[in-house]
């Protein structure tokens, strides 16, 4: 075997994984050595991202864009799985879930119909060659961030929308600038109130707390296997598995209706992450189960791990995710990029305001802000802008977001269909509209609902 830098096949991963790495060092670096930077929280990811694509852009380095789009794809399916893993307050029952992730689903939704909005008026007015369906991408970028941007925008490309998958990745990139300029404006301006910096918040029992290594049952650090190694064998196992039933589901629509499956088939592979999150759940549940039982005696998933290989996971997409925009395919779609970017943030801005101020009385502040930099940019930038008004996780915003994750799977699924459904013709466009309004009707009812029943029983 040719062990030497002619084979690119045995060392290109490793030269540009350790590009990525060196760039992420160099970005913690300025994060925390350049004042104006640290001031604007941007996470190091994506100041890593923004400095590839810098490189990348002017030719300095010249990283293949098929590997940067293989390291998104992948990236959000693992560091879901090792999120859906995680036993304990992983689990997303109660009314506490439902009604976070019904608020961040139906920001989706809001997201959705605000852009096939903008894209369907361009469409029949001052560009009359834009995909009518472009606009579903504001939600999938905003969000749920580059890796699904990558996925919808390329499976839209497939269809015929130039420049799909840039355009996508442009609005995710926008979309954690969105989170740290804006978040970052809202929680000086409270920090600086009296109203703020002189309010007790009180310590509300189950908040999330930082994990400790080692939890009670779990594998011994003297066992044979190490510890680490038995977390990424439970994630690639999941992974695995998912790959195996997402083909089987491909396979069987290609064998039952071969139109549909030319329909469906790029979604379900492009949402693959909600396929192995799902996976993840059933295992983590028949472990539990085990465990209740006494057939298993151990606890093999590690809650600290396991969030490392997430946060490592979704660290990659997010370079990866905003390196792999190219400037080039963007020369025709500005205008509406321009008006999904900022309507989109405003849009946002106002109707999580609205749904944490009716939802999560007594830490409205701390909710909002942590809402807002999720759906808009990632859960760390939500996590980023809540330790500035929370630092000690002291109040429930944290866990809204982490068991609401959980739930929006679940509520989230339909737009599987809504992503097929808007791009097969302008009157599916139409009616991916109406259909949208009238889930995001239902899940609005369905949070008050909760939250009615929840001031009546403390009644």
């Amino acid at each position: 075997m040719d062990y030497s830098a002619t084979n690119h096949s045995l060392w290109d991963i490793f030269v540009w994984l350790g590009a990525i790495a060196a760039l992420m060092l160099l970005a913690n670096v300025i994060n925390r050595k350049v004042k104006w930077v640290r001031q604007l929280l941007i996470p190091t990811a994506a100041l890593a991202g923004f400095l590839l694509l810098a490189l990348r852009s002017t030719g300095i380095i010249r990283v293949p864009g098929d590997l940067l789009e293989h390291i998104t794809y992948h990236g959000i399916a693992l560091g879901f799985i090792a999120l859906s893993l995680k036993p304990g307050k992983q689990d997303t029952g109660g009314a506490f879930a439902m009604k976070s992730g019904a608020l961040i689903v139906s920001t989706y939704l809001m997201q959705a119909i605000l852009g096939l909005l903008i894209s369907v008026l361009l469409a029949y007015t001052f560009m009359p060659d834009l995909f009518k369906a472009s606009g579903i991408l504001l939600p999938m970028a905003y969000g749920q961030g580059s890796g699904q941007a990558n996925n919808v925008g390329s499976t839209y490309e497939a269809l015929g929308f130039v420049g799909g998958r840039s355009f996508g990745l442009s609005l995710a990139a926008t979309g954690y600038l969105c989170a740290c300029v804006v978040g970052v404006g809202y929680t000086r301006k409270l920090i600086n109130t009296p109203a703020k910096t002189g309010r007790e918040v009180a310590v509300v029992s189950g908040s999330i707390t930082t994990e400790i290594f080692e939890e009670e049952g779990e594998t011994p650090l003297t066992e044979s296997v190490d510890r680490l190694s038995v977390q990424v064998a439970l994630v690639l196992s999941c992974y695995l598995l998912t790959y195996l039933v997402t083909r089987m589901i491909t396979d069987g629509l290609g064998a039952v209706s071969p139109d549909l499956a030319r329909m469906l088939s790029p979604i379900i592979w492009g949402f693959n992450f909600i396929t192995g999150s799902l996976v993840a759940m059933l295992i983590r549940m028949g472990i539990k189960t085990l465990r209740k039982r006494g057939i298993m005696t151990r606890q093999y998933q590690n809650s600290y791990l396991l969030t490392r290989i997430s946060g490592l996971a979704f660290d990659l997409m997010i370079v990866a995710g905003i390196a792999a925009i190219d400037i080039g395919d963007m020369r025709d779609l500005w205008v509406p990029f321009l008006l999904m970017a900022v309507l989109g943030g405003i849009a946002t801005y106002y109707f999580v305001r609205w749904l944490c101020r009716k939802l999560y009385p007594g830490f409205v502040e701390e909710s909002f802000v942590a809402m807002y930099g999720m759906l808009v940019g990632t859960i760390s930038s939500g996590i980023l802008l809540l330790r500035q008004l929370d630092p000690e996780f002291r109040t429930r915003a944290a866990d809204s977001l982490v068991v609401g994750s959980g739930t929006a799977i679940l509520f989230g699924a339909p737009m599987l269909i809504l992503i097929g459904l808007a791009p097969q013709s302008p009157l599916m466009t139409l009616l991916t509209i109406v259909i949208a309004g009238v889930y995001l009707a239902f899940l609005l009812w369905l949070m008050f609902r909760i939250q009615a029943g929840k001031r009546s029983t403390k009644a």
